[in-house]
């Protein structure tokens, strides 16, 4: 009962009416994914950020009162450049927020009193772990931010 069994192609004929639809779709397909690949490297290359830019500027802090406690306390910054000299000029806002979540932070806009050092009031309104971060726009238009915990803010 073996049986060899063949299997004969038959070929496919299409009407030309049918064809040329086909084979103009398959190009515009084609077409449509190239496109869409090129575009797609385009925004890859487009939308990579270089390396860090921004220029190396050194921040110093300070609090008073040592240790900090609830109420008012004064920050003191110090904005250095790479080679030490003081940065005069910028604009700093600084915000300080509780290290839970469920408080609102507080904002401040530092104040510049001598080359390249800026004081800004807080006020701490409840005893534990702040964190400070600090909006600093440069003279030259560019932004940088840094950040600093105050541990232990004490009950008054």
């Amino acid at each position: 009962m073996n049986q060899l069994l063949t299997v004969k192609r038959l070929p496919v004929i299409l009407p030309p009416w049918l064809c040329g639809p086909i084979v103009q779709r398959l190009a515009y397909v084609r077409l449509s994914v190239l496109l869409l690949l090129g575009v797609a490297a385009l925004f890859v290359t487009e939308c990579s950020r270089p390396g860090d830019a921004s220029p190396v500027v050194t921040v110093e802090h300070a609090i008073s009162p040592e240790p900090p406690r609830v109420g008012p306390a004064t920050v003191i910054l110090k904005l250095a450049d790479a080679a030490a000299r003081p940065v005069p000029g910028a604009r700093i806002t600084v915000e300080a927020d509780m290290s839970h979540p469920g408080m609102a932070p507080v904002f401040e806009e530092a104040s510049e009193t001598g080359p390249g050092e800026y004081r800004a009031d807080l006020k701490f309104a409840m005893a534990g772990d702040w964190v400070v971060l600090l909006h600093v726009r440069l003279p030259g238009g560019q932004t940088l931010e840094r950040q600093f915990n105050v541990s232990g803010v004490g009950p008054n």
